[in-house]
């Protein structure tokens, strides 16, 4: 890991495993960031989307970070600081900081569709909690669009120092590295992957490693090592599930997985729902293939 860019590697944007009761089941979790690490991954990203931070309470996101920084120290815990205000993300920010992370991951403004002023200020305050910044774009998501020339701002007045891209444009990986060399490019969702490491990503806020670490992170190595012959063949063959990762109902899907292949995935909180009966046909077969494949 790199010390002072602990976004480097393959990242993964843990899920939350959670009870039959849907009470967070924290020694799980503990075991689940432990267990990442030994098969490979560089760390964790806690509450994002796919740790479903949006229905937690603060004080289960405060622990689940604390849980994080405890299994694998907090140099391998960059925590999501999403929040609708943003004194909220700033109070996130300082509390990843007390607890002993050293980079957090920041959506821009998602209540509403802010502009670039609003987009700035937000960064700006985050930033002041004195931790180093990554942003996440997710226009589907939050309806806010952190194109390649606001990135090339957010970082050159100090407010970001790496990008998680999920806009699924790999062009924008070009324009990027012009406008802004030193922003570090993270890839942003699994289905593209191939791509972007090949246009100089430097990292990886990871869904599927939940489920299929060693075979996802051998993928990711191969990639940025410009190994194409091995990156491509594991890359077909972890397609089918990679897509999921961009799709609404990513969180059922990756958690399925990690039931399928003897992991705690479990349920979801409301008003997350469960996978429609050929939705999960297709991820359980798609899992069991990677399974008789030797990919789990």
């Amino acid at each position: 890991m790199t010390e002072h860019r602990p976004w480097r590697g393959v990242l993964v944007a843990t899920a939350l495993p959670l009870n039959d009761d849907l009470s967070v089941n924290y020694d799980r979790y503990a075991e689940h960031c432990a267990w990442l690490v030994e098969n490979g991954c560089d760390g964790v990203v806690p509450n994002g989307s796919l740790g479903e931070y949006q229905v937690l309470t603060p004080e289960e996101r405060a622990r689940v970070v604390e849980t994080a920084v405890a299994a694998i120290g907090g140099e391998r815990v960059m925590p999501g600081v999403a929040a609708y205000g943003s004194a909220e993300s700033r109070r996130w920010a300082e509390q990843a900081g007390e607890a002993g992370c050293r980079a957090v991951m920041l959506l821009p403004p998602n209540a509403y569709r802010a502009d670039e002023r609003s987009v700035l200020a937000h960064y700006a305050e985050v930033a002041r909690s004195g931790l180093p910044v990554v942003a996440y774009n997710n226009p589907i998501d939050t309806k806010v669009d952190l194109v390649p020339e606001l990135l090339a701002r957010l970082h050159g007045e100090g407010h970001i120092q790496g990008v998680k891209e999920f806009s699924g444009d790999v062009r924008r990986a070009y324009r990027i590295a012009e406008l802004a060399p030193e922003l570090d490019l993270l890839i942003g969702a699994d289905d593209v992957l191939l791509e972007l490491a090949v246009a100089g990503a430097k990292g990886w806020v990871a869904g599927y490693p939940n489920a299929l670490p060693r075979a996802s992170v051998e993928l990711y190595r191969a990639a940025v090592d410009g190994d194409l012959d091995t990156a491509l063949a594991l890359y077909r063959q972890l397609h089918p599930l990679l897509r999921w990762d961009s799709q609404v109902e990513f969180v059922q899907a990756i958690k399925l997985s990690m039931d399928i292949v003897g992991r705690h995935g479990g349920p979801c909180r409301p008003p997350r729902a469960t996978l429609l009966p050929g939705q999960e046909a297709a991820v359980r077969a798609a899992t069991e293939k990677a399974v008789a494949a030797g990919l789990a």
